[in-house]
């Protein structure tokens, strides 16, 4: 909750700031936001790389029908929660009046300086990478080259933890300045509550059809079940972070009567390859983006698939941090979706905004797949015994 006042913060100094500048204050506030956005950009391919691919390398070290069970079930979830929202946010959002409000466009302010920083290699070039190492090693077995990557993804979230997120106030605050100075932050600002209120709401509706597909499966009352999660839920609106949820999680599924092999295994698994919240919220704040940022324009829900498939990806290995998730979609919105800096800053504005919403909605729905892998074990035992 801390990252959300800040970033709330942010965002009230930045349109303050904006409104009494003058062109000397406006081109500092500029030249801040060039040079973190440069940061946050050269960091975006390196977050790809190590934590896709020890991502992909740590689930090749597992085994048996459980751990294919559970990737597979918490990727359909993420996928099918990506189909709904994308679904929901185009017909809705339209309707709402929101579409060509006029965002902040590419700006014509310059900073004092004009810092580019490269990164290593573009985004699509750091998913093959990936996908190479990650699958290479899981092959191979090699511990060489999976406690490299280990140490690279310990060291790139250390970067996020100790460094963007800190900085994203600012570059927030920034962005806003700017917006403020051109007299188009009003606009961009009655978006937020629209996204906020309609994810939230496909976050409560998604977790209802969790459970209520989990409960049949497993023989149970659905809203029994989503009570004893409650817990869990109001906790991760605290932490922000499902990993540091998984001691209440565990306690919360097993109040489900949950066998305890299976909730050892699924939860603290699933707190970091099962986000269908956060990709709720990403592709929401995304396709209200494209309806109100110069410059671009929603590809169609057939133009989204590849998007969603990516994003369900990239989700797998998110960072398990505040934040973390939207900063790993970056590369997905600026190669598939063509978002540039200004689009990308509305975008990480818009999801933190919301985000122990979303990390709240995974933690929950975590539950609901311990709870289907329980029910899927309870009748692979019945079939045997009756066999």
């Amino acid at each position: 909750m801390k990252l959300i006042a800040r970033l709330v913060f942010g965002i009230i100094a930045g349109v303050a700031i904006g409104f009494v500048a003058n062109e000397f204050i406006a081109k500092l506030m500029v030249t801040i936001k060039d040079v973190i956005g440069s940061f946050i950009f050269f960091m975006v391919p390196l977050i790809i790389v190590f934590f896709i691919a020890a991502g992909i390398a740590a689930l090749g070290k597992g085994g048996g029908k459980m751990l294919g069970s559970t990737i597979f079930i918490s990727y359909l979830s993420t996928i099918l929660a990506g189909f709904f929202a994308v679904f929901v946010a185009m017909n809705v959002i339209p309707s709402l009046g929101i579409a060509g409000t006029g965002a902040n466009a590419p700006s014509e302010i310059e900073g004092f300086l004009q810092l580019s920083v490269e990164p290593l290699f573009d985004v699509l070039t750091a998913l093959l990478l990936a996908f190479v190492f990650g699958i290479g090693i899981a092959a191979t077995h090699s511990s060489t080259l999976y406690g490299f990557i280990e140490e690279g993804k310990n060291i790139v979230e250390l970067v996020i933890r100790k460094a963007i997120i800190p900085l994203l106030p600012f570059y927030i605050a920034g962005v806003f300045a700017e917006m403020s100075y051109e007299g188009t932050v009003f606009n961009t600002l009655g978006v937020f509550g629209v996204v906020l209120l309609l994810a939230v709401a496909m976050h409560i509706i998604w977790l209802f059809i969790q459970y209520t597909v989990a409960a049949a499966v497993n023989r149970n009352n659905p809203l029994s079940l989503l009570k004893a999660m409650l817990p869990a839920y109001v906790t991760a609106l605290g932490t922000m972070s499902s990993a540091a949820t998984i001691p209440v999680t565990l306690e919360a599924v097993r109040k489900n009567r949950i066998r305890d092999s299976i909730t050892n295994f699924v939860v603290p698994l699933c707190a970091n390859i099962h986000l269908s919240g956060s990709t709720i919220t990403i592709l929401t704040a995304a396709t209200a983006v494209m309806h109100i940022y110069p410059g671009l324009a929603f590809p169609g829900f057939s133009g989204m698939i590849p998007v969603i498939f990516m994003l369900g990806i990239i989700m797998i290995a998110a960072p398990g941090v505040p934040g973390g998730a939207v900063m790993a979609a970056t590369g997905i919105l600026t190669s598939m979706l063509g978002f540039e800096e200004g689009a990308i800053a509305l975008m990480i504005a818009l999801y933190l905004a919301q985000d122990s919403f979303g990390t709240a909605a995974n933690v929950t729905g975590d539950g609901a797949i311990a709870v289907l892998m329980n029910g899927l074990k309870e009748r692979r035992l019945g079939n045997h015994q009756s066999s």
